[in-house]
């Protein structure tokens, strides 16, 4: 009787092998427009269309570990904003076999080098409104992204990590318009960001689209922080 249930408990682990990968959908923001990173796929099925960043999951990982792993490994990037999206699990989902795909969204600030380090690895930036045709499902993934993404940036200060470190009154709101497409009104936005407080106002002007220049301006995370704590409703 003992040997009938021991056999019993292993046989759940039987069966049909399920592969976990991970799908990685990277946004970044020129100062103009933002954009999402695609790559050519390197493997069949689906070989050289445009694609997600994604591979599986190691045995010895967990899943915050692979999408940090493959998101390197595929542009040499790390150290940016990663979060987790939602699985996407419909048995017929990719052609080569039985996969779920745990899906997260990163946001980077994007500058030249950044640039360069991608093109080094052969991906490629888009802009969001002007994506190609995706393997898989992943236009379904980016759709999502988006939406979650549009839900964040109302109520918490995510925007900032697609910003340079300094940045002025103008380009914070046209990452804002990219991201919810559509204007904003200049003088409510400046108002309603100035008036929360984590904005710290420095000694420098950007005089890259006029000779009169805008002053540049910082995330005070530190500040924004105590803020929180105080009560500050952050909703753009």
């Amino acid at each position: 009787m003992i040997k009938d249930i021991t056999k019993a408990k292993k046989s759940i682990y039987e069966g049909a092998p399920l592969l976990v990968a991970v799908d990685c959908i990277v946004f970044g923001f020129d100062k103009e427009r933002l954009k999402l990173l695609l790559f050519k796929r390197k493997v069949a099925p689906f070989m050289d269309e445009w694609s997600l960043i994604g591979s599986f999951v190691k045995v010895d990982e967990n899943v915050s570990e692979a999408a940090h792993r493959i998101l390197h490994e595929s542009t040499g990037i790390s150290g940016i904003f990663l979060s987790e999206l939602g699985s996407f699990s419909n048995p017929s989902r990719d052609p080569g076999g039985r996969v779920l795909s745990i899906a997260h969204y990163a946001l980077m600030r994007l500058e030249e080098q950044d640039l360069q380090a991608v093109a080094n690895f052969q991906a490629q930036w888009f802009d969001v409104e002007a994506i190609p045709d995706l393997v898989l499902d992943h236009n379904e993934m980016v759709a999502q992204s988006l939406a979650r993404l549009k839900v964040n940036a109302h109520s918490h200060p995510i925007g900032f990590e697609l910003l340079s470190e300094k940045f002025t009154i103008p380009q914070l709101q046209l990452l804002y318009e990219a991201i919810f497409q559509q204007k904003l009104d200049r003088r409510n936005f400046r108002k309603k960001i100035k008036a929360m407080g984590f904005l710290e106002k420095l000694d420098e002007k950007d005089k890259s689209s006029s000779k009169k220049g805008a002053y540049l301006y910082r995330f005070n995370k530190e500040e924004y922080e105590k803020l929180m704590k105080e009560g500050l409703n952050f909703v753009i």
